[in-house]
């Protein structure tokens, strides 16, 4: 590998790194969604709750007058007793009946299978670009620069999936929750799609053969023919 390029291909990799952390952040972590039931009246308790691709918190909340800040219960921030449960499609018996209503069971098995499918993208990338390093290996950027496309794609589709089970769950009739707003994970596996795919294109673009500068460099770079 060229100098030139094996220096594009290191910084390339630094943000690579950088998807790759935020990635694993978003899925390990439960703050893709902060839900808010509606607060009846102050001086009561409320529930609030933020969930991720495994499992789901929720918080029962003392609103006094002074907290008071709108018809929603909140800020997640206020101290309360916090209960966190996996989803159906992980867990059984009792923790599983907590969220048979209130959690989309199908469009939480999507996004996070399809989480995992980008990991699985992401592993394959970084086999390939580390073996790209190697000499007389730079065919390997090609597959790399693919596989971490893809995994970006899988990214923003588990991103969507996750979006439509969150407005299912406000727009259904037998939940508690009113009101939401994406949290610091939705964020992270935002950034991980856009670091991801901009730098599988980028390794794409680096693979590709050197262009000529000009007509005449591919007719003097060709050998002469033999004269008989």
């Amino acid at each position: 590998m060229l100098e030139d390029k094996k220096t594009k291909v290191k910084i390339t990799f630094f943000v690579i790194l950088v998807g790759i952390s935020s990635m694993f952040v978003a899925i390990v972590t439960d703050h893709w969604a902060v839900l808010s039931a509606r607060l009846e009246r102050l001086n009561s308790t409320c529930d609030t709750a933020h969930l991720g691709l495994w499992r789901l918190c929720k918080k029962s909340i003392f609103i006094a007058e002074d907290d008071y800040q709108g018809t929603a219960c909140g800020p997640l921030s206020l101290p309360g007793a916090e209960n966190c449960s996996y989803f159906r499609h992980f867990t059984s018996k009792e923790e599983a009946e907590v969220f048979e209503v209130t959690t989309q069971k199908e469009y939480n098995i999507s996004a996070a299978a399809i989480a995992i499918f980008s990991l699985a993208f992401m592993l394959l990338g970084t086999l390939c670009l580390l073996g790209a390093f190697g000499n007389g290996r730079d065919y390997l950027l090609r597959p790399s620069g693919m596989f971490y496309a893809f995994a970006g794609l899988c990214i923003v589709i588990s991103v969507e999936v996750m979006r439509q089970s969150v407005k299912r769950m406000i727009n259904s009739e037998e939940t508690v929750w009113m009101e939401y707003y994406y949290s610091w994970s939705f964020a992270c596996a935002c950034s991980a799609f856009i670091l991801l795919f901009l730098s599988g294109v980028g390794l794409l673009i680096v693979s590709m053969p050197h262009m000529p500068r000009n007509p005449w460099e591919t007719c003097m770079d060709a050998e002469a023919e033999p004269i008989d």
